[in-house]
């Protein structure tokens, strides 16, 4: 059991907090049983787990996790047990969750990510543009795996998405959701002429006069949230080919760019929903006339 703060293996982990250890490490920290269950689910092999076994061990969560822990430790996972001092250490939080954990950067790679997703067509591709503020940033690539979101592009000046803050409010989105960290805005521009290739750029600006909701967005759109502060760049302006507004009563001029993010973020997925009901419905009535047919065709007396 490591009982000192000054382990080799807990300053690894320590150095994790730094944008400059995970860079030379290639690896970045998650804390809690919620994370660490998340990477386990999304058969993600974490470089390596410390953990507190008796703190643990005080619940029925804990002890599940205790079991895949083994099992992990089992297939080749180092995973090392430490008291809560040494933990502490190692933790980000002020409050340690009895678990703590180094994720490689390769398993969270966006084409890696994508090759784990589910198949199906996802129409909106998310820009985000100087958001600086980890929990923002956290919370918006929530919603974004919430609502579907293909993928999601990180230009200058954002916030490091493997941060722990932004870890954390993420809640285990890594693992699902492919995100580009680091893009010119010449690279974004060719994420969006990719294949395939967006139909529209909307840009969300206070003032613009198209609502959110009167864009169709179930075409393939890509999708430029600025910070609330400042809005977004010269640059990524240029893209836009529409800019809109979420209209708001009582004087509210703007809002946290998180939730202006999942506003029409999931405004894009119900109309999705709306158009795929549609679809199966309109498959349906023809999959009834075609029985219908049928039938009738097999009743009718054969011609003399």
């Amino acid at each position: 059991m490591i009982t000192s703060a000054s382990n080799q293996h807990i300053a690894f982990l320590h150095s994790l907090h730094a944008a400059k250890g995970r860079t030379t490490e290639q690896a970045f920290l998650i804390e809690g049983p919620h994370l660490l269950t998340a990477a386990l689910d999304a058969h993600v092999r974490p470089r390596l787990i410390v953990y507190d076994p008796e703190g643990l061990g005080r619940n029925a969560d804990g002890r599940r996790l205790l079991a895949r822990i083994a099992e992990a430790e089992a297939s080749g996972v180092e995973a090392l047990e430490a008291t809560p001092v040494a933990l502490a250490r190692a933790c980000d939080t002020q409050s340690p969750q009895g678990v703590v954990a180094a994720v490689s950067l390769a398993d969270v790679a966006p084409d890696t990510v994508r090759a784990r997703r589910r198949g199906r067509s996802r129409t909106m591709l998310l820009a985000l543009d100087a958001l600086a503020d980890p929990g923002n940033l956290g919370t918006i690539l929530r919603s974004a795996l919430a609502a579907d979101v293909d993928e999601v592009l990180l230009g200058p000046n954002c916030a490091d998405p493997y941060a722990p803050k932004v870890v954390r409010a993420a809640a285990g989105v890594h693992f699902h959701l492919p995100v580009r960290p680091q893009l010119s805005w010449d690279e974004i521009a060719e994420r969006f002429a990719g294949a395939p290739s967006t139909r529209q750029i909307l840009v969300a600006e206070a003032h613009a006069r198209t609502p959110y909701d009167a864009c169709d967005l179930t075409e393939r759109t890509g999708l430029i949230i600025g910070a609330e502060a400042h809005g977004v760049s010269p640059r990524a302006a240029h893209l836009a080919t529409e800019r809109i507004s979420i209209p708001m009563w009582n004087k509210v001029e703007s809002l946290n760019a998180a939730i202006a993010a999942s506003v029409i973020l999931f405004e894009g997925a119900r109309q999705r929903r709306v158009l795929e009901r549609q679809e199966q419905e309109e498959r349906d009535a023809r999959r009834e006339q075609a029985e219908l047919k049928e039938q009738t065709d097999s009743a009718e007396p054969p011609e003399m």
